[in-house]
């Protein structure tokens, strides 16, 4: 089955397709939409909204995902791509998450992600998937992208940089999200 999805991030989008064997990914680059929802639903319906236009009566999807840390009022939250300011920059953004949390005693974080569909009859559909963990004090690992070397998830002891991507996949926000997106198209 074919799915579109709004990202022009090859991190992502080679992401998706692993965690969705049975399924041709094609991606499409939602354009300059303004992702300015104060949620990670909000966003990504905005996104896939913006490609489903182009491929009515097909399945589209976007996703929005993002780091909170408690310590720091759920921030970066919905701003965690763009952290430390335009242009997006993922060493940036963990040094200025490690830099805003020193000294803090509570490093606990969650990774949310949220999954907009729309099918094929132009309905709507959102699906959450979280993930707990913490945040460690130095980046570790080499894999996944983003704030993966400073994420540890409940449960483990590396980052899901160090854990390997059919590890992190099946235990991670965006492996929890579309998950619950396949059992709605299988439904």
């Amino acid at each position: 089955m074919k799915i579109f999805v709004a990202t022009h991030n090859a991190h992502k989008l080679g992401e998706i397709a692993a965690i969705l064997p049975g399924f041709e990914v094609v991606g499409d680059d939602p354009g300059e939409v303004d992702e300015n929802a104060p949620d990670f639903a909000g966003n990504a319906l905005i996104k896939v909204r913006a490609i489903a236009a182009r491929h009515v009566g097909e399945w589209c999807m976007a996703d929005d995902s993002g780091l909170e840390v408690k310590a720091l009022g759920g921030a970066p939250g919905v701003r965690s791509a763009r952290y430390a300011g335009e242009p997006t920059d993922s060493a940036a953004n963990n040094r200025l998450l490690l830099r805003n949390l020193e000294g803090a005693g509570d490093r606990t974080a969650n990774f949310t992600c949220a999954i907009a569909l729309v099918d094929p009859q132009g309905g709507e559909h959102v699906c959450m998937g979280r993930v707990f963990g913490r945040i460690a004090t130095a980046p570790a690992g080499v894999g996944g992208f983003g704030y993966d070397p400073l994420f540890v998830p409940d449960g483990f002891d590396r980052s899901f940089a160090e854990l390997g991507a059919e590890t992190k996949n099946s235990i991670s926000h965006r492996g929890r999200a579309l998950a619950a997106m396949k059992g709605l198209i299988d439904g």
